[in-house]
């Protein structure tokens, strides 16, 4: 639950938002993290020292659902010759620590971040006639939040995050974001460290999946260039009706083609509904299989890739209790679902993995034949991860949402794989599946839930992707010369609409099989 209501201390008789001009009484009424980045919105905002604001009614750390205290919202009049509309900010407080005894954020100096090191922001485009901002952008805001404070992953710049269903629950095409630094506000220094500021933009499906076989910094650029798409300020119009793409077609070809091309994709992984069989032994006799890693012949990592790899397979797993996303109810009203998500440990152990089996009791088994299972979302990607992430001696994970399984392509350059040229399928036991921080710079989450959740994909480097427990774990290993000849036949899945499911694509030669299956096959207990 939240209210709307002028800034400033709850009641009627608020005193001013504190900030540069604030007299000393009423500064000192205010939390210190709070005063600190109300003084940078009154820098930017000097004739509004009072804005609208949607707060909390219950707060967080009273228990309340709500994890942002306040969102503030500011009319800004934009550069129209500089292609700037008039349009709304959004500013959030409570990502960062604002008061400093611990109630919600650790305290642990002034030099490091501040809580989580951030706050988000927003822009939308204010429509003719409008004379208050709609409170939409706040839920939405506090969605985030809620997934940053129970996963405790943050944002950076260029991540992205697919959320299946229009930001304002409306019939629009902007139904995704991306992260970027907002272009005005400056990072503050508070007492209890620093606070940076990340701005939501708001994008079609076309120009989020071209972030996710790109980059989402190169994606965010095009966008500044497209005034209509958001232009320098990146500024969300939840009435655009074309990507960036139907605009400016060559935008496709000569950008975002070339640079996949040449750069390849920075995403490198996604949580999805995927699942795999030993075709090689009985159905029933499903021991030691359930993970798999899949790469290309020699492309070679760097010496740090490898070794960070090799000793991440030979330590096993560190299971990590932390929750992740919650699933996100369709139906916003009056904010999101408060629904407690599962934690990690709930989704991702099995009864038969809570405890580590060390590396070396762990016997490695080949395979003659390998089915991979994959949802048609999960299965449209297979092409960049071939394409994108494999051709360019990277690797990428497909971590189940339904069970403890993982499916990672990987280049044949790590040294210490199981799989050989003469025996390309093996199977392992539990390790950790941990993308090296140098190289793989995703940190992908999704709700073990419905459509209606949302994907948070990172493209920072030095993060670690995830930690789960994986009981069972594979590698298969596939030469260039095939993966060039799988991208061949798996053209179809760039434009999945147009074909019918169950779809199957077969390999006899190689003993491989994959299948695009619907959803609800996924939902079953044997996956």
């Amino acid at each position: 639950m939240a209210e709307l209501r002028p800034s400033g201390a709850p009641g009627p008789t608020a005193p001013p938002a504190p900030g540069p001009t604030a007299p000393p009484a009423f500064a000192s009424l205010f939390p210190p993290g709070l005063h600190a980045i109300y003084g940078e919105c009154r820098r930017l905002y000097p004739d509004q020292p009072n804005p609208l604001q949607v707060t909390a009614i219950v707060k967080y750390w009273l228990g309340g659902p709500d994890p942002l205290d306040y969102v503030s919202m500011y009319r800004n009049v934009g550069s129209p010759s500089a292609n700037i509309p008039e349009h709304w900010h959004y500013i959030s407080f409570g990502l960062s620590d604002l008061y400093g005894d611990n109630r919600v954020h650790e305290f642990t100096g002034t030099d490091g971040p501040s809580g989580f090191g951030f706050e988000l922001t927003f822009r939308l485009k204010r429509e003719t006639g409008e004379s208050a901002p709609p409170t939409w952008p706040a839920e939405l805001m506090q969605g985030l939040a809620r997934y940053v404070f129970q996963s405790e992953n943050t944002f950076c710049s260029g991540d992205h995050v697919s959320w299946h269903s229009p930001l304002d629950n409306s019939e629009s095409r902007i139904q995704h974001m991306l992260l970027t630094e907002d272009p005005q506000m400056q990072p503050v220094q508070t007492p209890f460290g620093v606070v940076t500021f990340l701005q939501i933009v708001g994008v079609c499906t076309e120009e989020l999946h071209s972030a996710q076989q790109w980059n989402g910094q190169g994606i965010l650029e095009l966008l500044r260039t497209v005034p209509i798409a958001g232009g320098p300020w990146l500024i969300t119009d939840m009435r655009r009706g074309e990507t960036i793409f139907e605009i400016d077609p060559h935008l496709q070809q000569e950008r975002v083609d070339k640079g996949i091309e040449t750069d390849g994709s920075n995403l490198s992984g996604v949580s999805a509904k995927c699942a795999w069989d030993d075709l090689s032994r009985p159905p029933e006799d499903d021991e030691d299989s359930r993970s798999i890693c899949i790469g290309t012949q020699p492309r070679r990592l760097s010496g740090k890739d490898t070794e960070q790899i090799r000793e991440t397979l030979r330590r096993g797993l560190e299971i990590n209790s932390k929750p992740v996303l919650p699933p996100i109810n369709p139906q916003r009203q009056n904010g999101l679902a408060h629904d407690r998500a599962p934690s990690r440990k709930d989704s991702l152990e099995s009864d038969s993995s809570t405890a580590i089996i060390p590396h070396e009791l762990i016997r490695t088994r080949q395979l003659e034949s390998v089915h991979l299972k994959f949802n048609q979302e999960s299965g449209a990607l297979i092409p960049l991860c071939l394409r994108g992430r494999l051709l360019h001696g990277r690797h990428f994970t497909y971590k189940s949402i339904t069970g403890d399984m993982a499916i990672t392509f990987v280049s044949t350059g790590v040294e210490g794989a199981f799989a050989t040229e003469e025996h390309p399928y093996a199977a392992h036991g539990p390790w950790l599946q941990r993308p090296p921080s140098c190289e793989l710079p995703s940190r992908p989450v999704c709700s073990p839930s419905c459509v209606h959740s949302f994907l948070v994909i990172s493209q920072r480097g030095n993060f670690c992707s995830w930690q789960l427990t994986i009981p069972r774990g594979n590698l298969i290993l596939l030469t260039e010369e095939f993966v060039e000849k799988m991208l061949e036949d798996l053209e179809d899945l760039t434009s999945p609409e147009e074909f019918k499911l169950p779809k199957e694509y077969s390999w006899p030669e190689k003993k491989l099989k994959v299948s695009i299956l619907p959803d609800v096959v996924f939902d079953s207990p044997l996956h």
